[in-house]
């Protein structure tokens, strides 16, 4: 396997991750208040 390959994806890839841990927070977060003001309304 070329290494530069690795070299390459993994920042992409390491990001990407954390892209998507902080969004995928975000969204439970959102999604937790939507369902506590649907059930007290």
């Amino acid at each position: 396997m070329d290494w530069r390959i690795v070299v390459v994806l993994l920042p992409v890839a390491v990001a990407g991750g954390w892209a998507a841990f902080n969004i995928g927070a975000i969204a439970i977060r959102q999604a937790q208040n939507f369902l506590n003001k649907s059930k007290s309304a």
